[in-house]
């Protein structure tokens, strides 16, 4: 497993971070209609990155959680790395 420190665009990554925050949800419109959108700020030991939070996924996860994002897939937002669960993601809430 890796950490923040090692993901990259256009890549699969696994690691586990803490949720420092999450930002109030915003509705967008995509080519599959218009839905809820957040972004929750991921921190481990070696840096910080987002997690881009889709619909009813949004309410699941609150500051403070320590989770597992297994095959995220990461793409460059603005310069940096931002995570999302793509088609074959999960997110594990570990203890």
């Amino acid at each position: 497993m890796g950490d923040i420190a090692s993901i990259r665009a256009n890549q699969n990554a696994t690691f586990s971070a803490t949720i420092t925050a999450v930002s109030a949800p915003r509705e967008v419109t995509t080519s599959r209609g218009t839905s809820s959108v957040a972004d929750a700020t991921l921190q481990d030991d070696t840096g910080t990155t987002t997690l881009t939070l889709w619909g009813d996924d949004i309410p699941k996860y609150q500051v403070g959680m320590k989770i597992q994002v297994t095959d995220g897939w990461v793409k460059d937002f603005k310069g940096k790395p931002q995570v999302s669960l793509g088609r074959s993601g999960k997110i594990t809430v570990l203890p």
